[in-house]
């Protein structure tokens, strides 16, 4: 009896838990973000892990974004506040700079960092996904909420929008993002997690 009812309250729970999610993801704003910006500045955290050559590798570390019209500038730091590297992207041209190491030149800025890197740096979907955006796999437009979260890209990215700034505002922004994708070349099972910092 006591198995019994022990299984039978480890059921309900589980039940109550299932409606308490299904409740709460009902509850959601379906606000979607605002208006896409073409100038912005962000700072935050990013986590990277993937497999390559049966070996599983992972980073952290911070970030820095300004994004332009016509330019984007990225700066990796790792935890202890060292500069991995500097990324500049214009329409015509991508550059890489390590540390102690002459800049690298390509025009696709994703094959130049996993040529550089060891994993490609997606500047051209973080240029959309860190304001909430996204082109799907139709090639349709994508505007994040916190209701409607999930979207594979046209490019082949599972994205995640996992929690927002604040929810609960007319126009919610993105604070957590999960992004996704079973290969890129030579690289298996790549996730990437960005953390934005709070507006100051």
């Amino acid at each position: 009896m006591t198995r019994r009812f022990a299984m039978f309250a480890v059921a309900a729970s589980f039940a109550a838990t299932l409606a308490g999610c299904a409740t709460s993801t009902a509850n959601l704003s379906r606000a979607t973000v605002g208006a896409y910006q073409e100038t912005i500045d962000l700072s935050g955290r990013l986590s990277v892990n993937y497999q390559k050559d049966g070996r599983q590798e992972s980073l952290n570390g911070s970030f820095t974004w300004a994004q332009r019209p016509a330019a984007i500038d990225v700066t990796m730091v790792s935890p202890l506040g060292q500069t991995v590297a500097v990324v500049n992207v214009t329409p015509g041209a991508a550059t890489l700079t390590q540390a102690g190491q002459a800049p690298r030149t390509a025009e696709d800025i994703d094959s130049l960092s996993q040529q550089t890197l060891g994993w490609p740096l997606p500047v051209s979907g973080l240029r959309d996904w860190l304001q909430g955006y996204a082109v799907d796999a139709q090639g349709k437009r994508f505007l994040a909420s916190p209701a409607n979260n999930q979207v594979v890209t046209k490019d082949g990215w599972r994205l995640r929008f996992m929690s927002w700034q604040d929810e609960t505002a007319p126009q919610p922004k993105p604070r957590v993002i999960q992004a996704e994708r079973a290969a890129v070349g030579d690289i298996q099972d790549l996730a990437i997690r960005i953390a934005i910092d709070p507006a100051a």
